[in-house]
């Protein structure tokens, strides 16, 4: 068993790629088509739609004449699993429902990392809750825009799909990070595991924060952390990543175990905040 930390370099490839990526987002394609719905179809007939969607491309979008209510909100997160309760003390005045959180934009930028969801800053791109063990790992996620902002071209939700990122990296880096977890995550998870045939992968690019690692296997440090550089320089290609533009009504929910998700930043001061509604959905046992 190894022990072994990986602190980016501000030289590294993928530090220069995050920041072209997380901008602003204007060069990347747009995530659509967007589908209309009204709000009176009823949740389960709309989470059959969605899963269809979900099971073929990993994403599904839906546009509203409105947001729906916090009760329609739940009552869908409920067809599509388990809604996770926001158990985080730091959250907690955004959270409604127990289950609902109001992703606000009332924070400038700001190097606390559990207010910057609620900040001006970009979000590097992760997988939810990369540590959990599995099944307590959400399988979907569901964003909800009630409103865009001053701004629908700022503070974008980016999502690049895993298999993507999987395909650039080398077999012997892939190898490597199958044998890797976090040093205080989970035990039985590693960054990099297969699942119904493909890779999936449960990470989070820490940025300037260490990222402290165990290794099973007899393996060198410096080979380690290289692999881990290398999924990161993958993860920020622009190649594979496209945004959502977010407009009022709008529903994306998209797979956590199909796609890296991040946000780029709000450059300018808002007079408007953006407001999302979030949902953390856990796969029935069935699914």
């Amino acid at each position: 068993m190894v022990y072994g930390t990986f602190m980016e370099n501000p030289t590294d490839p993928h530090v220069s790629l995050r920041g072209k990526l997380l901008k602003d987002g204007s060069g990347l394609p747009r995530v659509g088509p967007l589908p209309a719905v009204r709000r009176s179809v009823p949740a389960r007939e709309l989470s059959e739609d969605l899963r269809s969607d979900l099971a073929r491309t990993g994403v599904a979008l839906r546009r509203f004449d409105r947001p729906l209510t916090n009760d329609q909100y739940r009552e869908l997160g409920e067809a599509l699993g388990n809604p996770m309760p926001e158990t985080d003390p730091a959250v907690q005045p955004f959270v409604e429902d127990q289950v609902v959180l109001n992703l606000i934009s009332s924070h400038e930028e700001t190097a606390d990392a559990s207010l910057q969801p609620f900040a001006a800053n970009y979000l590097s791109l992760h997988t939810e809750s990369s540590g959990r063990p599995v099944p307590e790992q959400p399988r979907y996620l569901a964003l909800m825009c009630c409103e865009p902002g001053d701004d629908p071209q700022a503070a974008l939700t980016v999502l690049t799909p895993m298999e993507r990122i999987a395909q650039r990296l080398a077999e012997q880096d892939i190898a490597l990070l199958r044998t890797t977890r976090y040093r205080h995550g989970d035990p039985a998870l590693r960054l990099v595991r297969a699942e119904d045939d493909r890779l999936v992968l449960s990470f989070r690019d820490f940025m300037s924060q260490p990222l402290e690692w165990i290794n099973e296997d007899d393996v060198a440090v410096p080979a380690v952390n290289d692999a881990i550089g290398a999924l990161l320089t993958s993860m920020y290609d622009p190649s594979s990543a496209m945004a959502v533009q977010w407009e009022p009504g709008l529903l994306v929910v998209f797979d956590n175990r199909v796609f890296f998700h991040g946000r780029t930043a709000r450059l300018r001061p808002a007079n408007h905040r953006r407001h999302l509604k979030r949902l953390r959905i856990v796969a029935n046992t069935a699914d």
